[in-house]
């Protein structure tokens, strides 16, 4: 169970106050390192490795203090020595990465002072160790919590995407295919998904899949079924003697788990192939096009043109904001300057009221592109209004109150899909944009909110809808 931010910021004083004589880079980094994400409730040893080899500039050897592949890179000093040579390090380290394990995020400290670079929106953070429990949310991406702007054909997609069409390869090849292939897939990206955006303790998946299977791959797909029937067992009803390593995960729910699969048979590459995707970073996939992608891999007549079969983002937008987007915002802005607090009051709550009323059918949804486009935007303007209704103390709230903020809901879309397999896409993409939009809040309002177990589900038919009764999908 992920901390509160709360909890989080006590321990955070609580480091502060056991690491104010931390001073030395050689003999304290390490120790300093894992009582660091120990803060946050997350295993260093899960997601970051110290002294990580490098090629540097010159074809010379070099050694990152700390590297969370495609996350955080951390260059350690110690206390007094110069944190801008620090940073001319950490960046001489870039060009012996690959694309794929650049990260966001730079630390440079003396263990006494911290900079913290977000290369993606060229903000930086400047504190001293005793005012890190001010500062603990600008971490979220320890917990998977953290605002991110997705771009059309990232190549972070087609990386996802490529690791998905060989473990999908090296299951068809083995006999395991069809309908039981495309819901272990799609289940899988779920739990991928999960394990780097703090659904799941962050990096729980790799270790016990890691730890808990035998290298030939003998027991590997009976190990996962263990793993997707305790994902639909509620905590309460599971049984006492149940491997630790499987009752830390949550009870997910939502249908994604509820059918009974048969397990397919790993070797050893099918368990490296899985293994290999579960290392990736895949907080940073965009739901709005990985799909797509992730049926284009799929299907190998489709790998030459990959990325041709879906709509872009910007595409969409031309679509959804005439359609009903550009009102919303206009209602928006002219409740959001009336003067008169009370009448403004009355306005941006009867439109927060309305967003909740109105449900979307996309009759030929694909992997739901358009739908998770539409619910994205919709859930932003929600956090507009909550924003434009609240003082930032007043959204300052408990767990339990959160849920009241936020009431738009997967559950107000709807879509019709012929194949099976993007409307299973479909249906997961919603589930994963819905629970970035809750980081999002969680963001805002600093306490860590999550809709887990899943109780509202996107309808996605499966039909085909020229011959389907759409009134059969949505009254």
């Amino acid at each position: 169970m992920r901390l509160s931010w709360n909890e989080i910021r006590a321990r955070a004083a609580a480091f502060a106050e056991d690491w104010k004589d931390a001073s030395y880079e050689r003999g304290e980094t390490q120790s300093f390192y894992n009582a660091f994400f120990d803060v946050f409730g997350v295993n260093r040893r899960r997601v970051a490795t110290f002294e990580e080899p490098v090629r540097r500039l010159g074809d010379r050897q070099g050694f990152i203090d700390l590297f969370w592949k495609g996350v955080l890179l951390v260059e350690q000093k110690s206390a007094g020595l110069s944190l801008e040579r620090a940073r001319s390090q950490a960046l001489d380290y870039f060009p012996g990465l690959k694309p794929a394990e650049l990260p966001r995020y730079v630390l440079l400290s003396d263990f006494q002072t911290f900079h913290l670079i977000d290369l993606e929106s060229g903000d930086e953070t400047h504190f001293r160790l005793r005012e890190l429990p001010d500062y603990v949310e600008r971490f979220g991406f320890i917990l998977g919590v953290e605002r991110r702007v997705f771009r059309d054909q990232d190549p972070v997609n087609i990386d996802a995407a490529e690791l998905m069409g060989a473990l999908h390869d090296a299951l068809k090849e083995s006999g395991y295919d069809g309908h039981p292939l495309e819901r272990f897939l799609v289940r899988m990206l779920f739990c991928l998904f999960a394990d780097d955006t703090g659904i799941f303790e962050r990096g729980s998946l790799e270790e016990y899949l890691t730890n808990r299977t035998n290298e030939d791959g003998s027991d590997f797909g009976a190990k996962l079924a263990g793993l997707f029937q305790t994902l639909n067992t509620p905590e309460a009803k599971r049984q006492a003697t149940l491997d630790e390593e499987l009752a830390r995960f949550p009870y997910i729910n939502g249908e994604l788990f509820a059918e009974q699969l048969p397990f397919p048979a790993f070797n050893t590459g099918m368990r490296d192939r899985l293994l290999e995707a579960c290392a990736f970073n895949w907080e940073k996939i965009s739901p709005a096009i990985f799909g797509a992608l992730f049926q284009s891999v799929m299907t190998p007549k489709q790998r030459r043109a990959q990325g041709a079969h879906y709509t872009t983002e910007k595409n969409i937008l031309k679509v959804i904001e005439p359609l009903f987007l550009d009102d919303l915002r206009a209602e928006f802005e002219r409740a959001s300057s009336l003067k008169r607090k009370t009448e403004r009051t009355i306005r941006l709550n009867a439109l927060a009221a309305n967003l909740t009323q109105l449900t979307f059918l996309d009759p030929a949804c694909g992997c739901g592109n358009f739908l998770v486009i539409a619910y994205r935007e919709l859930r932003e303007l929600e956090l507009d209004v909550l924003r434009a209704l609240h003082t930032s103390d007043e959204l300052h709230l408990d767990a339990g109150d959160i849920a009241g903020l936020s009431r738009i809901d997967v559950d107000q879309f709807y879509g019709i899909e012929i194949d099976e397999f993007p409307a299973l896409i479909a249906q997961v993409a919603m589930w994963m944009m819905d629970h970035i939009m809750n980081n999002r809040l969680s963001l805002q309002v600093g306490t860590v909110f999550a809709r887990i177990p899943l109780t509202a589900t996107p309808h996605v038919t499966h039909a085909a809808a020229l011959r389907i009764e759409w009134s059969a999908v949505l009254a």
